[in-house]
């Protein structure tokens, strides 16, 4: 490393000071944005694109001051908070460490070479881990874990767009350079093709059901699967959503005809409440559970015990990501078994070791479509903001559309 450039890393990682520099040739490792600093003439408070003359709305001088406000819009909601940060930190540590300039500076062309970087991130050495689920203070750590996929890059570029636009109506900066932009038409969305179709959603059954009873903990373990899947497939929520409520939102209650209902009321995407139909099954299902834990049948409402508890009855709730490896060993031990078996086909199998958590949610709605539930219940339960979502779900129509098609427009050689 050039003597020019000197970087400051305390042990606890709660500063960063990075001098001037074009390029550094080691990205440093940060713990959050929040605990940047940077020197002055790297820090925004000089940026050529700061608002000169205007009334800031916000007390903010420099750009990762300027970010935290924009940030703690977000605080109260963990998925979009930590979503929206990695985006503003990508760009600030990109901004500083290749271009050597101020957030506050960069220009519309700045973000034409960045949207470039976004789809191959090099040096891979400074920029892409080497290991996954590495800690943010580990020395290996980095931004990236690979290329963006264009939806990523896409979603990037949305995030990075509504920071740039609300900074210039809180008066800090001068202009938006992502508007400049070409805003391309949206397109309509395609239907839904990540999910389980009901020969596979039988398979996944079928290894569940397969799996060891015989030790307490494998009971334990059985059961615990067996109600996160029944919970996914009959509730069609989030693996955040599981890790963010607690069978307290289980809840009775008489309809009109004074028969008794059970609900499950979630908190879910952009903070928004829902009560979903807990129906005898998924009842019967969470009772098994709650009993092999040693809980009661039924839980109290308002009961703060997690909707997944782990191995060994800590009541304490569980991470997305073990959520995630939960479902993808499951879907993994299917594919074998199928592979073992020898008569599924490669594109089957290929489809459940391509599975993840949200597949389970796209089987839920769609088995809701295909069943003739009514599309605006399909809708209410899954949380869609309008019917346009939940008709991305509409396979059935696509069937009829093909058979018709295959009917009536023949080629008649």
């Amino acid at each position: 490393m050039s003597n020019n450039i000197r970087i400051f890393i305390f042990k606890s990682i709660e500063t960063l000071k990075l001098q001037n520099y074009s390029k550094l040739s080691v990205l440093p490792t940060i713990a959050t944005i929040e605990n940047v600093q940077l020197s002055p003439a790297l820090d925004g408070s000089n940026g050529i694109n700061r608002s000169i003359g205007n009334r800031p709305q916000i007390t903010a001088n420099t750009d990762i001051d300027a970010i935290r406000v924009w940030l703690a819009r977000y605080s109260d909601t963990k998925t979009t908070f930590d979503s929206y940060r990695k985006e503003a930190e990508r760009l600030l540590l990109w901004s500083v460490a290749e271009l050597g300039k101020p957030l506050s500076s960069l220009t519309h062309e700045d973000f034409l070479v960045y949207q470039r970087f976004l789809v191959d991130p090099q040096p891979a050495e400074r920029w892409i881990m080497t290991q996954r689920k590495v800690s943010r203070d580990n020395p290996i750590w980095r931004p990236f874990a690979g290329p963006l996929f264009p939806t990523s890059q896409r979603q990037a570029i949305v995030i990075l767009n509504g920071m740039f636009s609300w900074l210039v109506n809180a008066g800090y900066l001068a202009g938006n350079p992502l508007s400049l932009s070409r805003n391309r038409q949206r397109k309509a969305k395609p239907r839904i093709t990540r999910f389980l179709d009901e020969d596979l959603w039988n398979e996944v059954k079928l290894t569940i059901e397969s799996m060891p009873r015989e030790t307490n903990r494998e009971r334990e373990h059985y059961y615990r699967i067996r109600w996160l899947f029944s919970l996914l497939y009959i509730s069609g929520i989030r693996a955040s959503e599981v890790t963010q409520n607690t069978m307290g939102g289980f809840f009775c209650r008489k309809d009109k005809s004074s028969e008794s209902r059970w609900w499950l009321e979630i908190t879910g995407k952009g903070d928004k409440t829902r009560i979903i139909p807990a129906t005898n099954e998924l009842m019967l299902e969470l009772g098994r559970y709650r009993r092999e834990m040693g809980l009661s049948l039924t839980p109290i409402e308002g009961e703060p015990t997690p909707l997944l508890l782990p191995i060994g009855g800590k009541l304490r709730g569980m991470t997305r990501s073990a959520i995630h490896l939960i479902l993808k060993q499951v879907f993994k031990n299917t594919a074998k078994r199928l592979i073992d078996r020898g008569d599924e086909s490669t594109a089957q199998v290929a489809r459940l070791e391509a599975a993840s958590a949200h597949w389970m949610r796209h089987t839920a709605g769609s088995n809701m479509t295909s069943s003739n539930m009514d599309i605006r219940h399909v809708r209410d339960n899954l949380g869609h903001e309008s019917l346009t979502t939940t008709n991305n779900y509409l396979h059935s129509e696509d069937d009829k559309r093909h058979q018709d098609t295959e009917e009536n427009h023949r080629l008649k050689w």
